[in-house]
C-alpha cells in the first residue's frame, strides 16, 4: 500500500554555499514517487521563503535566525570561519597551512562587517587587495577564483547550518526528509511507513476476549473416550 503524494514536488530552499547532492541522491532512492525541487534563496530571505506565493517546504540556512515558536529547527553541522584575501596580501605569505587569529586581523578592514555588502560583494572588495572578508568556508569555496585565497581563523566561532520549517506543516514528507539529513536508514523505526500495511492481530469470528481473563476451553485429546459430564458412560466389559 502506497500513500498518494499530496504535492507535485517537495521544495527545499537553501542559502548559498550549502550543498544538497548527497541528500538529494538519498531522497531519490527512497522517494521516487515525489520529486525534490531545490530552490536557492538569499540568506536574508531564508525565513520569508517558508511563506508567500511559492513557499518552500523546508529551508537549509545558517544560524542565527529570528525564529519563533512557529518554527522547528534542527542543527545539522558547523562550518569553520575563514578570512578571504588576495594572494598578494601580506597574510597570504604565511602559507596555506597557517591559521590566523583575530589578533592577525586587528589592523585589517573586514568588509564582511559592512551591512551594505553581501558576502559575495565583500569578497569582491577583498579581491582588490584591500582588507579581508571573513565568511564560512563554503562561501569562500563558492566564490573561489584566480587571485584569491583564504585562511582559517582559529579563534572565531563556527557557523551552524540548520534545517528550518514551519512546525504546523510537519507531515510524512517532512519527516522523511528529516530522516535523510539525520542519516536514518530507509527502514528505520523512526521513519513513517508507506509501503507496509499495519499488521492487525487475527480475530476469532464471533468471539470477543473475556474481560475477566478466563482461560479458553480445551479441546479433548483425540483417541480418548467420553469424559465426565458428557451424559454417556463407558460400556462394562463382560466378566
Amino acid at each position: 500500500m502506497t500513500t498518494e503524494p499530496t504535492r507535485a514536488s517537495f521544495r527545499i530552499g537553501f542559502v548559498p554555499g550549502v550543498t544538497l547532492s548527497k541528500w538529494s541522491r538519498l531522497w531519490e532512492e527512497r522517494r521516487d514517487d515525489l520529486p525534490l525541487e531545490i530552490v536557492e534563496v538569499e540568506a536574508e530571505q531564508a525565513l520569508a521563503a517558508l511563506s508567500g506565493d511559492a513557499p518552500v517546504d523546508m529551508v537549509l540556512a545558517r544560524l542565527p535566525l529570528a525564529t519563533g515558536d512557529e518554527h522547528s529547527v534542527i542543527r545539522l553541522y558547523d562550518e569553520r570561519a575563514v578570512a578571504v584575501l588576495s594572494k598578494d596580501h601580506a597574510l597570504a605569505e604565511l602559507g596555506i597551512e597557517h591559521e590566523l587569529t583575530s589578533a592577525d586581523l586587528a589592523g585589517e578592514t573586514r568588509h564582511d562587517l559592512d551591512p551594505a555588502l553581501s558576502a559575495a560583494q565583500a569578497i569582491d572588495v577583498a579581491a582588490t587587495g584591500s582588507g579581508v572578508a571573513v565568511v564560512p568556508q563554503s562561501i569562500a569555496r563558492l566564490h573561489s577564483r584566480g587571485g584569491l585565497t583564504y585562511r582559517f581563523v582559529s579563534d572565531l566561532e563556527p557557523t551552524t547550518v540548520a534545517l528550518v520549517w514551519l512546525a504546523e506543516t510537519t507531515d510524512d514528507d517532512a519527516d522523511d526528509f528529516i530522516g535523510v539529513v539525520r542519516g536514518r536508514t530507509a527502514r528505520s523505526s523512526r521513519s513513517r511507513r508507506r509501503d507496509e500495511p499495519e499488521q492487525a492481530a487475527p480475530a476469532t469470528k464471533g468471539s470477543a476476549p473475556d474481560p475477566r481473563g478466563a482461560k479458553p476451553k480445551r479441546t479433548p485429546p483425540k483417541g480418548r473416550g467420553p469424559q465426565r459430564g458428557t451424559g454417556r458412560s463407558r460400556p462394562r466389559r463382560g466378566r
